[in-house]
């Protein structure tokens, strides 16, 4: 007969053991931590090109001004002292403004999601990666490029859920086009809540939208409008339509959201050649003088709003008039940016982007100028960071795993190299003679587990093992490996009264929506 507690060690070691194979089972990635980047940056523009760039965008600002749609938004700046021409719409700014709103600006925020354990800090040395936002269409390997749907939608949050290396959602991973188009929204925050823990963009499609983003995750943390001000936990992107316009439904978005203290991303949309000039200088200056406007706005209608420099500056095909991305243009623009955004002491937004219309070699070293050029950049939020496919027409299942695996790479890569007595393991060479091997030092074999970054995608089989497997390449192997990843997806827990009371409220919106705009 065994001792007492022979039976229970016994079935804890059994346990331990079960455990360790499941794990060893599942899909090899980092667990969830926070992700900074220790390097300093590159700086890749002298002091003097930086005054150069800075001085035309003020010019821009003040003797060309920007576009503003929205009403209510001239209204506001006028009363901050812009010069306002209602006729023609344009806003000029001058120089102490900028420096004004500059100065409330918080150089990094944190975001709060309903699983606190989730929270990220975006600002100073930081790297947050966030999902695919956006695209009409989806596209897998064996279904095809459909349009988008909440289904879909559903199985890409819950990939980003189940994957560590994705800290934040996206607005919109792919637009659910089969639900009704003015209350979609709603349906896609609640499958952000429900299906995952993370901080999420809200649409800032006017300010309905917006609100109801913020409403949703304060409702879902268990909190009111007052406290989700002090503590955020949604953001959104403002894009600004270049050249020079800012349109009435982005600016009331970023208006109310400024109002609630939710975080706010000012990204114009400048591609060289077709919304500004050819020349990179130029287009830094432009997509510079945007970002700060809407940096001057936020900062108008609440002092101390966190808003992020957003830069999305790449480069069209002159021959065909094609978007291009993660070219060397693209690259180098992510890296002067990210001198423009320390400049101003403000966190700093760029993006992982492709035009590749397949997960194949393209996307993959278009994607890995572009995470380049946002590492050396000291990029802060890197969006689009898993699944942006044919210039972001597209959400692919299969990039969101390739770029998952890069990205796993990457934060591998910023860990630091360890130098001490231990890693020298001087005591290792002196066991091993001249012409032996490492494979059974005990050096090896106590690190064996974690001694290397364990690949999601990448097959290191010899080319006999791998012929025999059928040859399968990268796209083939990365379908299996979201397959795989939503079979052992666990969606996260919500007490059941958040659940009832997100319910009530999509229920009680849609009605008041009803056929019209939100």
């Amino acid at each position: 007969m065994r001792p007492p507690d022979a039976g229970s060690a016994h079935a804890r070691d059994a346990g331990s053991r079960r455990a360790r194979r499941e794990r060893s089972a599942r899909l090899p990635q980092r667990p969830w931590t926070a992700v900074r980047n220790p390097y300093p940056p590159l700086e890749i523009l002298s002091a003097d090109q930086l005054d150069a760039i800075h001085a035309a965008s003020l010019r821009i600002l003040e003797e060309l001004g920007i576009e503003v749609l929205s009403a209510e938004a001239r209204r506001r700046l006028r009363a901050a002292g812009a010069d306002v021409d209602e006729a023609s719409g344009l806003v000029r700014l001058d120089r102490h403004c900028v420096a004004a709103a500059l100065a409330s600006a918080p150089p990094e925020f944190t975001l709060t999601p309903r699983n606190p354990a989730h929270r990220v800090r975006i600002g100073g040395d930081a790297l947050v990666f966030g999902l695919v936002a956006g695209p009409p269409n989806v596209h897998d390997r064996e279904r095809g490029r459909r349009p988008g749907n909440y289904r879909d939608f559903c199985d890409l949050i819950r990939l980003a859920q189940h994957f560590n290396v994705i800290h934040v959602i996206g607005n919109q991973v792919c637009a659910p086009i089969d639900l009704p188009a003015n209350t979609r929204h709603l349906d896609a925050y609640q499958a952000n809540l429900l299906y995952s823990d993370r901080a999420y963009h809200c649409s800032a499609i006017g300010a309905a939208r917006a609100l109801d983003g913020i409403r949703m995750m304060a409702i879902a943390r268990g909190i009111g409008l007052e406290e989700i001000a002090r503590s955020p936990g949604v953001m959104t992107i403002i894009s600004v339509n270049s050249p020079r316009r800012l349109d009435e439904a982005m600016a009331d978005g970023l208006i109310a959201m400024a109002e609630h203290g939710q975080p706010v991303v000012i990204t114009p949309f400048t591609l060289m050649g077709a919304m500004t000039p050819v020349s990179l200088a130029a287009a830094l200056a432009q997509q510079n003088a945007e970002a700060l406007f809407g940096v001057v706005l936020a900062q108008t209608v609440r002092p101390g709003t966190p808003v992020m420099y957003g830069a999305f500056t790449s480069n069209v095909d002159l021959r065909s008039g094609a978007p291009a991305f993660g070219t060397p243009e693209n690259a180098k623009a992510n890296v002067a940016c990210g001198q423009l955004a320390r400049r101003y002491r403000l966190p700093y937004r760029t993006s992982n982007a492709s035009a590749s219309n397949a997960p194949d070699a393209q996307g993959a070293y278009e994607s890995q100028m572009s995470l380049w050029g946002a590492l050396l950049g000291g990029g802060n939020l890197v969006y689009h960071a898993a699944g942006w496919q044919e210039g972001g027409l597209t959400a692919s299942f299969e990039k969101l795993v390739l770029d998952v695996e890069m990205l796993q790479m990457l934060v591998e890569f910023l860990q630091p190299i360890v130098v001490d007595e231990a890693e020298l393991g001087l005591d290792a060479i002196a066991r091993v003679a001249p012409g032996g091997h490492f494979f059974g030092d005990p050096h090896t074999l106590a690190r064996y587990e974690h001694a290397f970054h364990r690949p999601l995608v990448s097959d290191w089989q010899g080319f006999e093992a791998w012929s025999a497997a059928g040859a399968p390449d990268a796209a083939q192997r990365a379908t299996a490996v979201w397959k795989r990843a939503l079979g052992e997806y666990e969606q996260p827990a919500m007490d059941p009264a958040v659940r009832e009371a997100l319910d009530d409220y999509v229920a009680r919106r849609r009605e008041a929506i009803g056929d019209g705009e939100p």
